[in-house]
């Protein structure tokens, strides 16, 4: 029964991430015919796409799940920030094209290296523990990246295009803190049951498993666009 419903939620997972990787119509229709500051909407736009990017929000689950101290929390929460935040303005900006795929399965991978983290698989099986914040930095840079994809399929006018660009990336960190309060909550009341500990592994292997789905789901896609 366990093993069910973890493929059930696994599945559901995969799903909404490829959904959320899409653009609803009225959004495309806006981002299509912006022209000029619109400094509000991108912000909004910003933070429903967080609220909507499950892998970027997994990847962060992966990153607190063992985290206690609030000091540890913002400061890992921090160093993923200024990674995604540099490579989303950089890569719009200087217009670096990079396959939307490739960098989602990126993404995917920073999913499966945290679960595996979390379950000590480094150190029992190369006998090393990588640097953990260098290791958040990194991966945050990919997934700013992955960001930066998202807005480079529409051609935005020149105009007022860094200012939007604040907005969205501001968007994107509001939308984040929003999501993180929520899964923070969450893990403060199971927290409090022994459970927490019990399921642990169990929970950080489905990680990784979401992970994989969602690799196998962008390299299927680059293989066959």
């Amino acid at each position: 029964m366990l093993r069910k419903t973890i493929v059930f939620v696994l599945l559901c997972l995969v799903s909404l991430t490829a959904y959320a990787h899409g653009v609803d119509d009225e959004t495309q229709s806006f981002l299509l015919g912006n022209k000029g500051i619109a400094f509000g909407p991108f912000l909004y736009i910003g933070a429903k796409h967080m609220l909507t990017g499950y892998d970027h929000l997994l990847f962060l689950v992966g990153v607190i799940f063992f985290l206690y101290r609030t000091r540890e929390i913002l400061l890992y929460v921090s160093f993923f920030t200024i990674g995604h935040s540099l490579t989303l303005l950089l890569g719009v900006m200087a217009d670096i094209n990079v396959n939307a795929y490739l960098i989602d399965a990126v993404i995917a991978l920073s999913i499966v290296y945290k679960g595996f983290d979390n379950l000590g698989g480094f150190k029992r099986f190369f006998g090393e523990q990588p640097n953990t914040k260098i290791a958040v930095l990194i991966f945050g840079l990919f997934h700013g990246f992955g960001l930066a994809t998202k807005l480079q399929e529409f051609e935005f006018d020149k105009e007022g295009l860094f200012v939007n660009l604040l907005g969205f990336n501001l968007g994107v960190e509001i939308g984040q803190f929003l999501a993180l309060g929520l899964v923070l909550l969450v893990l403060g009341v199971w927290r409090r049951y022994s459970s927490y500990i019990k399921f642990s592994n169990i929970t950080n292997i489905a990680l990784m498993a979401a992970g994989f789905l969602l690799l196998g789901f962008q390299l299927a896609g680059y293989f066959t666009s």
